[in-house]
């Protein structure tokens, strides 16, 4: 059907006849009822479709004014205008505080009445706009649209399924560039805040300063440069989900804050002593290890507790192998997409290249390299479409099946530096303690073999 099409409800039928003519001309749909019954089914059938209701007020089975919630309950995009012969001030106050577009008189011009559904119809076209680009975003970010079917990866999203319905906090554990953030996504959109905002901020993009003022906001004059009132975002979120990204990396003060927050949904603004309740969701994520930091006294262990009501542990992209080919084949479809390039895919000897590559970067890394490569091949992607440092992987995934250049005790090094840089997250401190060496000499090495 047309995406003009109005319902026409008006028991007069030489009016209703005429009215629809009119608007026909003018290059609307028109469907025609003359009871408000009749109407109601009508709508119904054609909820989807129904850009606006033009309604008598006066109807031999009902009232305009009282039919109206049953309207935008059987059609909630379309716009309802409705008119009288009786137009009085008190009821079309009514009729719009009730949520009609607007209230007419009959008897009026018709170009008055053609610019009021004009306005309505643009209305009822963007709202259900809007309403697809949800949809879409909502599939976008969905459960179904996470890819990978190794076996760490699995687990982690059943468990992340599983706990979204609830209004529980989550902690999502897991190293830079795994996709946490596509996993609070995720559980966002499978909970019953789905309509309302998701608001993320990264804990660690803050001086520990503003962050208090950015999570909680604050008062004019609270402190130099605050020169009004402003919303934290929590109030952003309000009746959403609010994910707090490497939240290992918030101060103890604000940190003292966000629990009273978990514990009591109560906070105040920066400089203001009036409470506000808090109706927000709270997922967190961090690339540290929590729990180990909350035992050395650098994380308020209440707080991690509360944090830590269900943990998911979304693994390495070293630690999920199998899953590689898939992303890779995913990420380049839609980089030739979004760059209009023709690109039939990857060889064999690329996705081979990228399987023993040992990620420090995660999916985003691997989301890179594939961006790089689309953009530098125009039919397929092979090896010499990729970085430097993916060299030819060994055909039986030994060490001793690659050739012996002179330098084979600084290439196991390099391999085995890289490969403890992914298992830790890239996290330097951490790799350099596994490996046994300084941090700075770790740096040095890092630099030597090409690795940052």
């Amino acid at each position: 059907m047309p995406d003009n099409t109005l319902l026409l409800i008006e028991d007069e039928t030489h009016l209703r006849h005429l009215l629809a003519r009119v608007l026909e001309l003018e290059g609307y749909t028109v469907l025609q009822e003359g009871t408000a019954h009749r109407g109601l089914e009508l709508l119904r059938q054609h909820a989807t479709d129904v850009l606006v209701v033009l309604s008598d007020v006066k109807l031999p089975d009902g009232n305009g004014l009282a039919l109206l919630p049953r309207y935008k309950a059987a059609a909630p995009l379309a716009e309802v205008i409705l008119f009288t012969a009786y137009a009085t001030v008190a009821d079309g106050v009514q009729a719009m505080k009730a949520g009609a577009f607007d209230y007419l008189t009959k008897g009026g011009s018709d170009d008055q009445l053609l610019v009021v559904l004009e306005r309505a119809s643009e209305k009822a076209r963007l709202q259900q706009r809007v309403q697809m680009l949800e949809k879409q975003v909502g599939q976008y970010f969905s459960f179904a649209a996470m890819l990978g079917s190794a076996p760490a990866f699995v687990a982690a999203k059943t468990l992340a399924e599983r706990v979204a319905p609830a209004d529980a906090t989550v902690l999502l554990e897991g190293p830079t560039g795994a996709g946490k953030e596509l996993f609070a996504q995720a559980i966002h959109q499978a909970s019953p805040r789905a309509g309302k905002p998701f608001v993320a901020v990264n804990c660690s993009a803050f001086p520990k300063d503003l962050l208090e003022s950015a999570l909680f906001g604050h008062r004019q004059g609270a402190f130099t440069g605050a020169m009004s009132d402003q919303k934290g975002l929590l109030e952003e979120a309000k009746g959403g989900t609010l994910f707090l990204d490497e939240i290992g990396e918030m101060d103890l003060g604000a940190q003292a804050k966000l629990l009273r927050v978990l514990e009591t949904r109560q906070y105040m603004r920066v400089g203001d002593t009036k409470p506000r309740t808090a109706d927000v969701r709270v997922v967190a994520a961090t690339n540290r290890r929590l729990r180990q930091e909350a035992a050395a006294g650098h994380f308020r262990e209440d707080l991690y507790f509360r944090l830590a009501v269900v943990t998911v542990a979304v693994p390495a992209l070293s630690a999920r192998r199998e899953d590689i080919d898939q992303l890779a084949r995913h990420f380049t479809q839609e980089f030739a997409t979004k760059l209009r390039k023709r690109i039939k895919g990857l060889t064999p000897e690329a996705l081979r290249r990228l399987r023993h590559y040992p990620w420090p970067g995660n999916v985003r890394e691997l989301k890179n390299v594939l961006e790089r490569a689309v953009l530098l091949c125009d039919d397929e992607i092979g090896p010499e479409c990729l970085p430097a440092e993916f060299e030819p992987a060994p055909a039986d995934g030994s060490d001793a099946a690659q050739p012996d250049d002179g330098r084979r005790l600084a290439s196991v090094e390099k391999r085995h530096i890289r490969q403890i840089l992914a298992e830790v997250g890239g996290n330097k401190t951490e790799a350099a303690r596994q490996l046994g060496i300084g941090l700075t000499t770790l740096y040095r090495k890092i630099q030597e073999y090409g690795l940052g």
